[in-house]
């Protein structure tokens, strides 16, 4: 957990949908020895001196939380509903086990009504040992609280469907989006440091390219920015991060944050 009044982020997954490596793919990036093109789907955990939360819950969940030995989780927050931000929430089932509690979930009314849908026996009238016990708040765009940490909403576009990112403190979130209306960007202005989602150089229906991508964290004039939701297509961890601006990086998983 972290001191006082600091946060501290961790990167659990930077990868797109279909992570990296790719399934069947033979490129020189899926087939790279160097652990940061390693991509579990995207995912943070940020945590303060008395509550921990994880910012969605892909098909890579389990894993993540083992191999950084996650064990007290008080919140799942979601972004949107999309599979490789959701896919994993049966496995919050194992700290119901060890806490004896609900889990706190918080998502907006689309990503909810996703949830109930493709976990409709954890919202059942019949109820079974083992299903996952989960305490579902609908949010808005108007500020929240979990645990002792403030969080607030910024409603983003990914091509049609509104999707959240999260201001905790100077540190903002944003994954799986390619526009961002002028009022959402004034929630983002004063951050300290931008994570924003980056697929790759060429155009996309519904992702920021590298070039979109870091336009937008100079306009904001943010001091320092994090590029997620990363595509093999986007090249090899360490050739791009060397042409990035200075105060600018690819985030890789296992990265942290201290935020004071």
């Amino acid at each position: 957990m972290a001191d006082d009044d600091s946060l501290h982020i961790e990167f659990l997954g930077t990868g797109t949908s279909l992570g990296v490596p790719m399934i069947g793919c033979d490129c020189p990036v899926c087939h790279s020895t160097d652990t940061k093109d390693k991509r579990l789907r995207s995912s943070i955990m940020v945590e303060s001196a008395t509550t921990r939360l994880v910012v969605d819950t892909g098909p890579d969940f389990r894993y993540q939380m083992l191999r950084q030995q996650v064990k007290k989780l008080d919140a799942v927050v979601f972004t949107h509903p999309h599979k490789d931000h959701m896919a994993g929430l049966d496995d919050i089932r194992a700290f119901n086990y060890f806490s004896k509690r609900h889990m706190d979930i918080y998502a907006d009314s689309l990503t909810e009504e996703a949830l109930r849908r493709d976990f409709y026996y954890a919202f059942s009238d019949t109820r079974y040992p083992g299903i996952p016990e989960l305490n579902l708040n609908t949010i808005t765009e108007e500020p929240f609280l979990v645990g002792d940490i403030p969080v607030q909403p910024i409603q983003v576009w990914h091509h049609r469907m509104p999707v959240l990112g999260f201001r905790f403190g100077a540190f903002t979130y944003i994954t799986d989006a390619n526009r961002i209306e002028p009022d959402q960007k004034q929630k983002i202005t004063g951050s300290e440091i931008l994570v924003l989602n980056a697929l790759r150089k060429q155009d996309h229906l519904s992702h920021f390219t590298l070039e979109q991508a870091l336009l937008l964290i100079d306009q904001l004039q943010i001091p320092g920015g994090y590029l997620t939701h990363i595509s093999h297509q986007l090249g090899k961890h360490a050739e791009v991060e060397a042409e990035l601006p200075p105060h600018i990086h690819l985030a890789f998983d296992g990265l942290v944050l201290e935020m004071p």
